[in-house]
């Protein structure tokens, strides 16, 4: 049988960082952060720089988690944002939002001249339509009322770009990096400062009280004055409903080897299906990323076909080889598209959180890191109220936006409980799927030596039932997007604790 390949990020192809020691014993520090991507480090390294004593928590390792999953762009373009915020607030707003994101660019751009070894390229950004959208036409005009540094770009697209193009518009200088070095860099200049960093080390809750108490999976304790929730989907999101606030989007991306010459540049269609591009230089190869075919998540089972469509894209267009390097990406979506960086509980003055980049976690997560640490050490942020988590007064988008994502969530709570299983004698080597053993409803995976790996359907966040994944080999929940291996081990949350496993169950093999 063809066996298709396991996905594997290119970000992570070189990753031969020092680990970083689980938390063995009980401490207490000043600060501590939970989750080391983006915005965890950044907030992490400035607090520590700033002379806090920071403890870093990572659930996996470094570079395992969204960040290690993008395509690594790092621009103020956000798609088709700024006619989006107008619309849904005003200019003031819209113009904000994009200063907030030119922070964290100038930020970044800062670091690479003080050192910062990550593979930084300025680019161009575009945004192109090949249908001639409205949407196109609705963000040129936001780039003119709010005095954007870009604007028409469409004979400029039209004579690079090797399909037709109705319109384009560009943002100049902007950036494209490697991620998981970057964060690298940040982590070994948060250790080198004194701050302390854990890997596989999973927050499982956070007490509240005068000085909160974060515990982890294994029982330890880390007692602290404040806490940042850093870990891209809040774990600790019952309180104050945040499950309610999300869209949760899973898109794919491949590497692809060329060598044709190839547009310069960061490209985005607002076209769909979406297709989002641009090149990595490793040594003498060229790859084209291209990320596209964006879904909710846990909402497809068979995604093998997402990678394919992007493969024949990047072969069609720019004549590349097939992907060396597939994998995907999860991302988080506010009712009003712009982030939450702050205080997570109006009555815990002591918890703030960064979550809700969309897909725009380079730029958002360094700002929203530089927003944290001003916040936790009194300095004032312009940006403080634009994107406090306690907003309250919800547009008429937002609502409809809210009824929408929610009444999704309770179709899924009761289209998995009506599914019909299969049986495990419907799985072929490398399938997974639900099935019934034993008079039980179960998830099955049966691995290439033909074992079966069996665990409970139930998501352990908030009991919805989880769909198989056969690209990923994951079992996704389509409610609020945690994710698990074929063991049950949690891989990304808001789920802190794996699927439940029932070995009693007698495996049939084929």
């Amino acid at each position: 049988m063809h066996r298709h390949p396991f996905t594997n990020s290119l970000w992570r192809q070189h990753n031969a960082a020092t680990p970083y020691p689980r938390l063995e014993s009980s401490i207490s520090c000043d600060i501590v952060v939970i989750g080391a991507g983006i915005a965890g480090l950044v907030t992490a390294y400035e607090l520590q720089q700033r002379g806090k004593q920071v403890v870093l928590l990572e659930a996996t390792e470094i570079g395992r988690g969204t960040t290690g999953h993008t395509t690594a762009k790092c621009s103020v373009q956000h798609g088709t944002v700024y006619s989006k915020l107008i619309r849904t607030f005003n200019q003031e707003t819209a113009r904000l939002y994009y200063e907030f994101n030119e922070q964290g660019l100038a930020y970044l751009r800062q670091q690479v001249e003080a050192g910062f070894d990550i593979d930084f390229e300025t680019k161009d950004s575009y945004l192109y339509s090949i249908d001639g959208s409205s949407q196109l036409v609705a963000e040129r005009e936001a780039y003119a009322q709010l005095e954007l540094p870009g604007g028409d770009a469409t004979e400029e697209v039209k004579a690079v770009l090797p399909f037709e193009v109705k319109q384009a518009i560009v943002i100049r200088d902007q950036a494209q990096m490697h991620p998981v070095k970057y964060l690298h860099e940040l982590a070994n200049r948060f250790v080198a400062a004194g701050g302390r960093l854990h890997e596989k080390t999973r927050a499982t809750e956070i007490s509240s009280g005068p000085r909160p108490i974060v515990t982890t999976s294994t029982g330890r304790r880390v007692q602290v004055n404040q806490v940042v929730v850093a870990t891209h989907y809040p774990f600790n999101d019952i309180r104050g409903l945040y499950f309610s606030k999300f869209e949760v989007e899973r898109s794919y991306i491949v590497a692809c080897e060329t060598e044709q010459s190839v547009p310069d540049g960061m490209y985005l269609s607002v076209d769909q299906p979406s297709r989002s591009f641009r090149t990595f230089k490793d040594g003498d190869k060229t790859y084209m990323l291209v990320g596209g075919e964006g879904h909710l998540s846990g909402h497809v089972t068979e995604t093998r076909s997402r990678y394919d469509r992007l493969d024949r894209f990047a072969h069609d267009s720019f004549g590349a080889k097939k992907a060396s390097f597939r994998w995907s990406s999860q991302d988080l979506i506010t009712l009003d598209h712009l982030p939450y960086i702050g205080q997570m509980f109006s009555r815990e003055p002591d918890v703030f959180v960064a979550t809700g980049f969309a897909k725009w976690g380079m730029t958002n997560g360094i700002a929203g890191g530089l927003l944290l640490a001003d916040r936790l050490t009194g300095r004032p942020n312009r940006f403080n109220d634009l994107l406090d988590p306690q907003r309250s007064k919800l547009k008429p988008a937002d609502v409809g936006q809210f009824l929408k994502t929610n009444l999704d969530t309770a179709v899924q709570f009761v289209k998995g409980s009506l599914e019909r299983p299969g049986t495990l004698d419907d799985l072929q080597l490398d399938e997974g799927g639900i099935v019934q053993v034993n008079g039980k409803k179960v998830g099955a995976y049966r691995d290439l030596d033909n074992e079966c790996h069996l665990v409970s359907t139930r998501c352990t966040h908030m009991g919805c039932t989880v769909n198989w994944n056969d690209a990923e080999r994951s079992w996704d929940c389509p409610c609020h997007g945690s994710r698990f291996d074929t063991k049950g081990n949690v891989l990304e949350g808001p789920a802190t604790q794996p699927l439940a496993y029932d070995r009693k169950i007698d495996v049939p093999k084929q």
